[in-house]
């Protein structure tokens, strides 16, 4: 298999015109991001409009949104997975970017996810229960 500097992402394009959607690969598995593209200090800025996944295929989806979420976004960028990341872990992924999103009113406005559960069953705010035992426990799936 080749090598690539990611261990998860095995390529990417980024801001990408939503023009140019059909030029995606078909069946392509991994992440994407919806961009709403708009003018800032003399240059451009990209918003995030919406963050998606898919284990069946990234095109089919982009063309999905350009019906459903129309007009909302101008851009998308696409990041491939390798083989073989499962799909367990595409999910786990994009849950934890909506995660990290969930309370940024512009880019919540289309995710229906408003977090990731299983982030919330692992949360520990109180970094004074943070120790080297407790990090054992979660690795050896206590």
């Amino acid at each position: 298999m080749p090598q690539s500097v990611l261990r998860l992402i095995k390529r990417c394009a980024e801001f990408q015109p939503k023009e140019k959607v059909e030029q995606v690969p078909a069946r392509l598995r991994g992440l994407y991001v919806l961009y709403n593209k708009h003018p800032k200090n003399g240059g451009y800025k990209y918003d995030v409009v919406y963050i998606g996944m898919t284990t069946a295929g990234i095109r089919g989806r982009l063309l999905s949104h350009q019906k459903n979420k129309a007009g909302r976004w101008t851009h998308f960028s696409v990041f491939q997975v390798w083989d073989n990341i499962s799909d367990d872990e595409i999910v786990e992924l994009e849950g934890l970017f909506r995660h990290f999103y969930r309370r940024d009113a512009r880019a919540n406005s289309l995710n229906v996810q408003k977090g990731f559960s299983k982030a919330n069953k692992i949360r520990e705010n109180d970094f004074s229960k943070w120790s080297l035992e407790t990090q054992d426990a979660f690795q050896d799936g206590i």
